[in-house]
């Protein structure tokens, strides 16, 4: 190939690329004026032409695009390219590309269902959308499945239908049928940021999603009105992330234990007086310190229907692993752990650590039938009036948000626990606190457990 063939291929080439910005530009024109609270998302990615991604892709900073394949999409119908926009959006809205399947030994067959997985959650909200720019009549094989996870999972988020799949067991002509389905970008980029970088673009899209929701609630009611579900799907994500371990505190006491405390003092003083005197420092360390204790204390596991073993497992897992600190964990602990569908089924008390091992050692769930709130807090207020505890500080209730609440306040703080994505959206009664922890706080293999 002489030069002037070079040339011609090039400009050629040149001139593709500026085509599809083109188009990519008039997509997110077109997407803007249909969703104006995405003026922040759409200038967050820059476009980038990369014959060798297919059709588009991101790495969270960038929008990579095959300018070929774009410019025969828009040729094709341009609600394609303003999806497939779109589509790339949630990807980054919704963290998929910072995340990471569920499972913690995930090898390359796990990381393509996730891919798979992401490409479902964000098929499926678009799906959601009531908006003409990017409408898709829904195959056969669309309309099933997500007739399907709406039957299986609460909210359909790329965690639990990773979870989901997993748990089917598809054979890969399945597998395959969903891909070709809804696999509509290269998930190739995702990782290319590291480090710092990475993590600033992560915030960065956090950011977003918490202004995208105030402006879909205030200034852009009007045009949000297509929107509910991406509106709801902002709700849930941008809810509030807790320090389980922090949040653990408000159920404890604050207690004077005698041992050293080293950091009630200033050590300048002590070693200089050592140092000036021999044996005689200026200042002491006190002998008591003050820590925080979980005295008395009532755990209600939902063991109904809805509720899954393994994620009360790990619920108490964690809750113990925290408690056992000995900077929680009393001499004097008295906890109550209750297994409750409709009717309480099963009172533990737990006194020592070495109850939590035997407890968790042989734990399986008892009930299994519907939900009901009220009977564990009429349980929990009769142990109360009989003097079963000194001083009852709170109650934790681990459920999936499906029963019926008591009316009346109890007295004592209560809080009730959901995992991210595992729960039904419901309002907790005002006098209740409602705590939504990230499945990947729940974590396994705790050490006080295996021995």
């Amino acid at each position: 190939m002489n030069e002037n063939a070079v040339y011609r291929e090039r400009k050629q080439d040149l001139h593709r690329d500026e085509l599809g910005i083109r188009v990519l530009e008039n997509a997110r024109t077109e997407l803007y004026l249909n969703m104006r609270f995405l003026d922040g998302a759409l200038a967050s990615l820059r476009p980038v032409p990369d014959a060798s991604v297919h059709p588009a892709g991101t790495d969270g900073l960038r929008f990579f695009f095959s300018a070929e394949e774009v410019m025969n999409g828009f040729l094709l119908d341009r609600r394609l390219v303003n999806r497939l926009y779109m589509h790339v959006l949630t990807h980054c809205l919704f963290g998929h590309l910072f995340a990471r399947p569920e499972k913690a030994d995930s090898g390359q067959e796990e990381q393509a269902l996730w891919n798979l997985s992401c490409d479902i959650a964000a098929e499926y909200l678009l799906d959601e959308l009531t908006l003409p720019c990017i409408h898709q009549k829904k195959t056969a094989l669309r309309q099933t499945f997500f007739a399907e996870l709406d039957r299986t999972i609460p909210v359909v988020t790329a965690q639990l239908v990773f979870r989901f799949l997993t748990e089917k067991d598809l054979s890969g002509q399945e597998v395959s049928a969903l891909r070709e389905e809804f696999c509509r970008d290269d998930h190739s980029r995702w990782h290319s940021l590291s480090g710092k970088k990475r993590q600033e673009q992560q915030k960065h899209w956090e950011d977003l999603r918490g202004r995208m929701q105030t402006e879909m609630e205030t200034f852009s009611k009007e045009a949000a009105a297509g929107s509910k579900a991406l509106h709801d799907r902002l709700a849930i994500e941008n809810r509030k992330r807790y320090d389980y371990r922090e949040f653990l505190r408000k159920f404890s006491v604050l207690r004077e234990e005698m041992q050293v405390d080293p950091d009630s003092f200033d050590q300048i003083f002590y070693h200089y007086g050592m140092e000036l005197y021999g044996n005689m420092p200026l200042i002491e360390p006190l002998e008591t310190k003050e820590i925080y204790q979980i005295e008395d204390f009532v755990i209600v596991l939902d063991t109904s229907m809805s509720c899954r073993q393994e994620l009360i497992r790990r619920f108490l897992e964690e809750t113990f692993t925290i408690l056992s600190s000995r900077a929680s964990f009393s001499r004097k602990v008295r906890i109550r752990l209750i297994q409750c569908d409709d009717k309480v089924q099963q009172d533990t008390r737990i006194t020592s650590l070495q109850d939590v091992k035997s407890y968790m050692k042989d734990f399986k769930i008892v009930g299994l039938g519907g939900t009901d709130f009220r009977p564990a807090f009429s349980y929990v207020n009769a142990l109360r009036a009989k003097g079963e505890f000194r001083h009852l500080k709170g109650l934790l209730y681990f459920t999936d948000g499906y029963g019926v609440f008591p009316v009346k306040k109890p007295l004592y703080d209560t809080a009730f626990i959901f995992v991210k994505g595992d729960y039904s959206d419901v309002d907790v009664p005002p006098w209740a606190m409602k705590v939504i922890l990230d499945d990947g706080q729940l974590m396994r293999g705790h050490d006080i457990f295996d021995a």
